[in-house]
């Protein structure tokens, strides 16, 4: 018997089962290791005295899996698994994924769209009233009416979907354990009202008092302000020191959301990461090759949670939160030992880090008494605010202790460095040990964007922080005698994004010799501010007008110039310059982006002048100097001429 948790009747035998307290549905293959939801909550299950049991990826199309361990004497847990199946299937553009990184062999095909309602309704259909708790991130996203890019339609609450009896949003381990301890001291599970970080749905008589009542399903489904007000509304009530009880209309049913869940302590954290995870995949999946998604975190440590940076295309905040929480400095070393010790460790630990690696500490001490604040109000954008307190000497700390223990030949930072909360930091000591122990060739940083309509709209810092950071991280480089580059993340077509803003930034790219081998579109999921703006045309905040891109071709049109220089792009970016009225950007100048084509008139040595773009000064220029010349490499530059490596998606 091996240490993985129960999968089919034999292991049940093997453990003495004849029938399990609470059985896992997901639509992933089943890893057990922190880095996976399925695994955390299981092994929480487990650690409050139950026995639990998993079934991965079933086959919806026929009872079998569903019935392979049998009925559980409480519940079943169901998650999509760690990505949105929706995310997992298709790209921006909505065409059909090829791979799936969460499966066996990276299959595609193994879980249905919409995971989290084909499962419960299968349940239901074999299981009648077992009581079904949904959760992941594909339900918490989806808690409240939202809308849905796949459809391009609003939806109800998918809590109402899946005909679940009770969503857990958010992390959600503690939930999870008061959840299990009282269903199993006999409650019912329409008796668990009260719980923090979950949401049910009652009789509207039945509305519990106190709570915030967004416009119904109704409404916003016909009233994009309504959706607006509503989208304000549940982002405003999702911090656990302010936030409040949230109600939402969906025709006889109130859609009730309690309040979040607090964020674990750190000896909770501790605990959590302490379970006895197998820290592999299943060994049924061995022939099968492995699951690819556990590659670039089988060897990396997550030592926080959370994220106050609250970039509006993102939904860490909605689902994790804005607070920030920590495991203690000796339970990261002791999993950095732990990874030391096994056997197919080659030295490198490939990461410490979380939603934002750099994030240790609270963003200010008020939030720890009032909350973060609401209204859109950001930490660290469009400047960092006054309360700020930029401190990286724990993580520096950390980070040594790590690098000292025997066997360890580097630790990378790789899940993402916020560089405005870098830069806020009077201290450099962190920057410089940052690019001297902790790169690994390529640095990703995520500027996203240069024009500052379009990072305001983001939620993002004005491309001169950006310009500040790279410059600092290259001039360390080179007093380091080392070669190292950084690696941005662009997106296109995000709400506010023009024509006009497109071109601005392949000029930006351009004049600092970046040439990105990978783009983003903006992908519109659910539980985001950008994705509101995106349905609606509106900011949420101040319902004022904001430009969408829509149509496939002019997203076709703001990807090809993010990579002008590709031949393959050249029509589309003659397109995109005609009708954004740049055609001196067309032929030999300096500032061109494209060649004319054969037989017209280019645009002459000089042009190119018009409108000079952000970022048109070389990043490397300061006040009262020149921009280089003679060739030197820009400061921006991401990519070494002679040296190209392939790097990931975000």
């Amino acid at each position: 018997m091996n240490g993985f948790l129960p999968v089919s009747r034999e292991d049940m035998a093997a453990r003495g089962i004849e029938q399990l307290d609470y059985i896992i549905i997901t639509g992933d293959a089943y890893v057990d290791h922190p880095s996976f939801g399925t695994a955390i909550i299981s092994r929480v299950i487990e650690a409050e005295g139950y026995t639990v049991g998993v079934i991965a990826q079933p086959d919806w199309r026929s009872d079998r899996d569903f019935t392979r361990l049998g009925r559980p004497k409480y519940a079943f847990f169901v998650n999509a698994g760690n990505i949105d199946s929706m995310v997992a299937h298709y790209t921006a553009a909505k065409k059909r994924r090829s791979e799936d990184a969460y499966t066996p062999g990276g299959a595609a095909g193994k879980r249905p769209d919409r995971a989290v309602t084909v499962y419960s309704h299968r349940l239901r259909e074999i299981y009648g009233e077992v009581p079904i708790i949904i959760g992941g991130i594909e339900a918490s996203l989806r808690r409240f009416a939202h809308y849905d890019y796949w459809d391009d339609a609003v939806h109800p609450s998918i809590l109402l979907d899946a005909g679940a009896d009770l969503l857990s949003y958010g992390m959600g381990e503690l939930q999870t354990a008061e959840i299990v301890n009282r269903l199993a001291a006999g409650e019912e599970i329409s008796a668990l009202r009260d719980i923090r970080g979950t949401c049910y749905l009652c009789p509207p008589a039945e509305t519990p008092f106190g709570g915030v009542q967004c416009p119904d399903f109704a409404q916003v489904c016909a009233d994009k302000a309504a959706y607006c007000k509503a989208t304000r509304i549940q982002m405003d009530q999702q911090d656990e020191v302010t936030g409040k009880i949230v109600l939402q209309r969906h025709g006889d049913k109130m859609l009730v959301q309690n309040p979040p869940m607090r964020s674990l302590t750190t000896e909770e954290l501790d605990r959590v990461y302490a379970l006895p995870y197998m820290r592999r995949w299943h060994p049924s999946y061995d022939a099968l090759g492995g699951v690819p998604g556990i590659e670039e975190v089988e060897f990396s440590i997550a030592h926080n949670r959370g994220c106050f940076g609250g970039c509006n295309f993102c939904a860490i905040a909605f689902h994790q939160g804005r607070k920030i929480a920590v495991r203690s400095e000796e339970s990261v070393l002791a999993e950095a030992r732990l990874l030391a010790s096994l056997p197919n460790f080659k030295g490198y630990i490939h990461d410490v880090g979380g939603p934002t690696a750099n994030f240790r500490r609270p963003s200010c001490q008020k939030q720890l008494e009032h909350g973060l604040c609401k209204g859109g109000k950001k930490c660290l954008a469009p400047t960092p605010c006054p309360a700020l307190e930029a401190d990286h000497s724990e993580y520096l700390d950390m980070l040594r202790k790590i690098r000292a223990i025997p066997g360890v030949k580097k630790v990378f930072i790789r899940s993402g460095i916020r560089f405005d909360y870098l830069m806020a930091d009077p201290d450099d000591s962190f920057f410089e040990e940052l690019v001297a122990h902790h790169v690994s060739g390529q640095l990703k940083v995520a500027p996203e964007h240069c024009a500052n309509a379009v990072l305001d709209a983001m939620g993002k810092p004005h491309i001169e922080t950006y310009r500040a950071f790279a410059d600092k991280f290259y001039r360390i480089t080179k007093k380091l005698g080392k070669k190292q580059y950084l690696v941005p993340y662009l997106m296109s077509s995000h709400p506010g994004s023009t024509l006009k803003e497109a071109v601005e930034l392949a000029l930006f790219l351009k004049e600092n010799h970046i040439h990105p081998e990978q783009v983003q579109d903006f992908y519109p999921t659910p539980g985001t501010v950008s994705t509101c703006m995106f349905y609606t045309g509106m900011d949420p905040y101040t319902l004022k007008p904001v430009f969408v891109p829509r149509t496939p071709e002019e997203k076709a049109m703001q990807r090809a110039l993010l990579q002008y220089f590709l031949p393959k792009n050249r029509e589309l970016v003659l397109k995109a310059l005609h009708k954004a009225g740049r055609e001196d950007l067309i032929g030999s100048g300096p500032e061109c982006l494209v060649p004319a084509p054969a037989g017209t008139r280019s645009a002459p040595a000089g042009a190119g002048t018009r409108s000079a773009p952000v970022g048109a000064k070389s990043a490397g220029a300061k006040q009262g100097r020149p921009a280089q010349k003679g060739g030197k490499r820009s400061p921006l530059r991401n990519i070494h001429p002679k040296k190209k490596k392939k790097e990931g998606g975000r």
